[in-house]
């Protein structure tokens, strides 16, 4: 009995905690407390530091152990970084604004802290450095630096080393310029928290009087970049409605479709020493201006004897007569002076003649023996053709786009009136020495249609000589020969390059893939023209020889010009092209200036696209407010070197508008021919496809009956 009382006590303990525990509110039938999710009860803070060093983020956390880690800069996972801190490796400038969070886990779950974000502070790193300024005595020059870094950064120029009294902006204007400033070398420190860097010198150029400036060819040079680079009148500070205004008005005998042209310091036999405008008009007339007062020194009619000129053809495009269309083109070194190349077209009775005119700077006299007679054939069987042979009909064809002088030819290009058949694409050059005919190309021998006309962009050049064009809607065969290119030698609607060396011919193109629903819809790239822009470099240092143009599709073309794509039925093989970066047709012609292309399409305001890595943005970087009514606008830039820059351009309204805007800003207008009171500075109705010329302090507007002057007020 005594064994029996002994076993029963254990059983007597347990129920007696049972029933303790019972009492607690436990039940014996429910299970274990399961783990706690993880909370984060400190986030990462936001680090800066010195550029180099490193930052180390960190979090505090609970919840049911282990707890696990994983590091996130941006939403990527960094190998490695496991744990409730992480410290970055030594910090780039690429570094700067980026952001860091953490992901706690355990086997509850996990959590994500909230982003942190790192500050790269570094010493000042000079992104543009100040260049050379050439300025006339008297003139003030302004030196200009951009710098990134740790803000708020500050500035500090120096003369030969030493600092200038309250030249602490990030330009500096110098007072009124003397010769004694010739040479004087002028940099800027630029300064931080973190330290200072000092920028490379540049050298001020004083002259005693302004220098001679041409300007010779359409948009000042044959890559056609509407740039003049040594202007050193008319900059920001005084392009303004208060001291900058129209200042002439110099009267033609018809309409001014081809671009004026300028030469510095003509002697004119018996007459001294002019600087000299050029205009040439659709009655058929050149005339040589003083270009500072206006004074005709000579004009000449290019009329032969019993001719008129041209009527419409049937066509509204050039109206009410066709004369001289095209911008000519000068050459100071040929005959006794130099010489003024142009074409004309006239009439007698039912037949119509083109010519190539070369005419003496100074006296308008022919020279070469000179007019020649436009006459060409070139096989095949396309439209005009006569037993294999396509023939030139000068009743068919205008001059419209500019001529290029290149390596000693004068090369002219051929638009239809409208797009009346028959007509092809013709090419055709003449020795500038004699006029004597050296070469011909057809670009559609075999079809129709293909004419150059660009909206009076004239065809661009290369340094090798090789031209580059936009051709307009015309036959293009899809079918292509074992080198890639159409196999009966048609190249409507291309973007061509043309080889000068030996007979012309066509070196390589770009088609795009739509190339005949475009033709078939008049939607053609022929519209707009092109240009050869200078060498530009990728980040690795690769040198990039392009070209660009647009055209009706509203697509931005930019071409490899050692490889230009050709044509593929499926997709575009080409460098670059931009769809939306623009929102209307190109009918004109973009400028070039300081690795920026800018764009004014129909309706649509003026565009700048920057070089960046050897490509164009998808988007500009800036625009003007204004937009520009049909054809848009052809820009042209003024500039001192890579200061002062001015974009110019004409909105074709009635009346008309001469713009001024800040080529690194659009959105800065420094002056429009609207703003004076009373319309001072007004100057008739818009002339479709013009373009201003801006030479020695003056612009240069061509209308409908003369040529507006735009300088400095008196």
């Amino acid at each position: 009995m005594i064994t029996r009382g002994i076993r029963r006590l254990p059983l007597l303990g347990a129920a007696f905690l049972l029933s303790l525990l019972g009492g607690c509110g436990s039940s014996s039938n429910s299970g274990s407390t399961g783990p706690n999710p993880p909370v984060i009860t400190t986030q990462p803070s936001n680090q800066a530091v010195t550029l180099g060093q490193t930052a180390t983020f960190s979090v505090t956390a609970t919840g049911t152990q282990p707890l696990t880690y994983q590091w996130q800069k941006g939403n990527s996972n960094i190998s490695g970084a496991t744990s409730a801190s992480y410290t970055t490796p030594a910090t780039t400038a690429a570094d700067d604004g980026a952001q860091f969070k953490v992901s706690v886990s355990n086997a509850a779950g996990s959590v994500a802290s909230t982003a942190a974000t790192l500050t790269v502070n570094s010493t000042p790193s000079i992104t543009t450095q100040p260049s050379d300024q050439t300025v006339t005595a008297g003139q003030t020059a302004t030196f200009s630096v951009a710098a990134t870094g740790a803000a708020p950064l500050s500035y500090q120029w120096r003369k030969g080393g030493s600092d200038i009294s309250g030249a602490t902006s990030s330009s500096y204007t110098t007072p009124a310029t003397v010769i004694a400033d010739a040479g004087s070398k002028f940099d800027v420190v630029v300064s931080n928290s973190v330290g200072s860097t000092t920028s490379n010198q540049a050298t001020l150029n004083v002259l005693a009087v302004a220098p001679t400036v041409d300007v010779v060819t359409y948009h000042y040079d044959n890559a056609r970049s509407g740039t003049n680079p040594q202007e050193t009148v008319l900059t920001p500070s005084n392009v303004n409605s208060a001291t900058f205004g129209k200042i002439g008005f110099y009267s033609v005998d018809g309409l001014v479709d081809g671009q004026p042209l300028y030469l510095s310091q003509v002697s004119i036999p018996s007459g001294g020493t002019h600087n000299v405008l050029y205009v040439v008009t659709e009655h058929d007339s050149v005339y040589a201006f003083d270009a500072d007062t206006g004074a005709i020194l000579w004009n000449t009619s290019l009329l032969g004897t019993g001719e008129s000129t041209s009527d419409t053809r049937g066509c509204n495009q050039v109206q009410p007569e066709i004369g001289i269309t095209s911008t000519p083109v000068i050459d100071r070194t040929q005959g006794p002076h130099g010489a003024i190349y142009t074409v004309a077209m006239s009439k007698a009775g039912s037949s119509y003649f083109q010519r190539v005119h070369a005419l003496d700077i100074a006296t308008g006299a022919e020279l070469f023996g000179g007019p020649v007679a436009v006459q060409a054939m070139y096989p095949g069987t396309g439209d005009g053709s006569n037993n294999g042979n396509v023939v030139f009909n000068p009743a068919q064809y205008k001059e419209r786009a500019g001529l290029l002088l290149s390596n000693g030819v004068l090369y002219t290009t051929w638009a239809s009136h409208c797009d009346i058949r028959p007509y092809t694409g013709w090419i055709i050059g003449y020795d500038e020495t004699n006029l004597q005919q050296t070469q011909v190309l057809n670009v559609t021998p075999n079809g129709n249609d293909g004419a150059i006309w660009m909206s009076g962009a004239a065809p661009a050049a290369d340094i090798t000589g090789n031209i580059y064009f936009l051709d307009a809607n015309g036959t293009f065969d899809t079918t292509l020969d074992g080198n890639g290119f159409p196999n009966k030698g048609d190249f409507g609607n291309a973007f061509l390059k043309l080889s000068t060396n030996g007979t012309l011919s066509v070196a390589d193109y770009f088609n795009m893939s739509n190339t005949v629903a475009e033709s078939g819809a008049d939607e053609d790239l022929g519209s707009g023209g092109a240009v050869v822009l200078a060498d530009v470099l990728d980040n690795g240092g690769q040198v990039h020889q392009l070209a660009v143009g647009a055209g009706k599709d509203k697509i931005i073309y930019v071409v490899d010009r050692n490889n230009m794509g050709k044509f593929s039925s499926t997709s575009n093989n080409i460098y670059q092209e931009l769809s939306g970066a623009i929102t209307g047709s190109v009918f004109s012609k973009p400028a070039f200036f300081n690795n920026t292309v800018y764009y004014g399409s129909v309706d649509d305001a003026i565009r700048a696209f920057p070089f960046t890595n050897a490509k164009l943005p998808s988007s500009a970087n800036s625009r003007s407010a204004n937009t520009f009514k049909y054809p848009g606008a052809t820009p042209s830039i003024s500039a001192n070197g890579t200061s002062n820059a001015i974009l110019w351009a004409v909105e074709n309204t009635n009346p008309a508008v001469l713009h001024a805007f800040d080529a690194t800003n659009l959105a800065t207008e420094f002056y429009n021919s609207n703003q004076a009171a009373n319309s001072r500075d007004h100057f008739g109705a818009g002339n479709k496809f013009i373009t201003p010329i801006v030479v020695n302090g003056k612009v240069f507007v061509g209308t409908p009956n003369g040529v507006a002057v735009f300088g400095l007020l008196p």
